[in-house]
């Protein structure tokens, strides 16, 4: 007779959080409440994939809102066709990664408290590692976010971050790894591509400030939070996976600009007074602009350049089009009603 094979390592995971929620309560094995919000821009084929990985969940019950960002590929059409169980969004304009979640996020606070997970569409995260978070949510009142390690999708051995440190006081945000001998420990913020928060953290603290457009918008949040009493946490019985190879197009340019510029927002909002960081990271990016030039990267850049200059000016929001134009050296376009600038 076959003996039985061997659980996968998600299925060991999931036994193990089991025991975890009996421990901590779950005697009923009541299927924990959790909201799900997924923002699509033009990646229908990503976000569909992300959506069915839902599918053999039985621990927890998730309520799936995804939120179209005024995608012009027709991914609003099949994301209907393809996952009629979700709750889908369709914004008339880019909102950007904060003004995307932020709709979703105030039609899951009005319709009760369950926890709220924001995830990329091209983030993978299983059930058992969410069943660790939600427990360290529920056991720790103090806690308000709470993220797992994160690895590279593409070479699962590879950590990308072991949660986020300052963006102003550090050149690298993303920690490294986590100290030795600390199954849950606190740091500056939880990265947004894997984030589980508090309804009541939502509902104190305010939503994400849409000015930064894309990222830099959940340091800021977990800024406010600790504000307010709530620790932003990593829980290393939780791993999840990122495939940025999937977004490696607009590293060069976008992501550039938005992480130069938001620095300085960042700044602006919570450092207003220490002149000398204003100065550090303008004589930073000055020289990154150079490096880049003498480098051969002219568009990151021209990014570069224009996030310093923006950052300085106080020109915030989306600025997708404009930056896009001035990387590639064509004239901006005209933008039509509905679309962001």
């Amino acid at each position: 007779m076959a003996g039985k094979s061997k659980p996968t390592a998600d299925r060991r995971r999931l036994l193990t959080a089991e025991k975890i929620y009996v421990a901590v309560g779950g005697l009923s094995w009541k299927p924990m409440q959790l909201a799900v919000i997924i923002l699509n821009w033009n990646a229908a084929a990503d976000t569909i994939e992300c959506v069915r990985r839902f599918s053999g969940w039985s621990r927890v019950q998730p309520t799936i809102w995804v939120v179209d960002n005024a995608s012009g590929d027709g991914s609003a059409e099949a994301i209907a066709r393809e996952c009629p169980q979700v709750r889908l969004l369709r914004n008339s304009a880019n909102l950007g990664y904060a003004g995307g979640n932020n709709r979703a996020i105030v039609e899951v606070l009005s319709a009760g408290d369950a926890p709220l997970l924001l995830l990329n569409n091209d983030a993978h995260v299983a059930e058992a590692d969410v069943m660790a978070m939600l427990d360290t949510l529920a056991a720790r009142p103090e806690v308000g976010v709470v993220g797992p390690l994160m690895f590279d999708g593409d070479r699962p051995d590879k950590l990308l971050a072991a949660g986020g440190q300052n963006i102003v006081w550090h050149l690298a945000s993303h920690l490294a790894g986590p100290p030795a001998g600390e199954p849950v420990y606190p740091v500056d913020y939880i990265p947004g591509t894997v984030m589980l928060v508090r309804a009541e953290a939502f509902r104190r603290v305010g939503l994400l400030d849409e000015a930064y457009f894309f990222t830099g918008e959940t340091p800021d949040f977990c800024y406010r939070a600790k504000l307010q009493g709530y620790l932003s946490v990593v829980e290393t019985r939780a791993r999840a996976s990122h495939t940025v190879s999937r977004s490696s197009k607009l590293r060069r340019t976008l992501y550039v600009y938005y992480i130069v510029r938001n620095r300085f927002l960042f700044l602006r909002k919570h450092y207003r007074r220490h002149f000398w960081l204003f100065g550090f990271w303008t004589l930073y990016s000055l020289a990154l602009t150079v490096k880049l030039q003498l480098g051969g990267q002219a568009s990151a850049a021209k990014a570069t350049w224009l996030g310093l200059a923006d950052g300085w000016q106080g020109r915030f929001g989306g600025q997708n089009e404009r930056v896009l134009a001035a990387c590639s050296g064509q004239p901006a376009p005209v933008l039509q009603a509905g679309q962001s600038g």
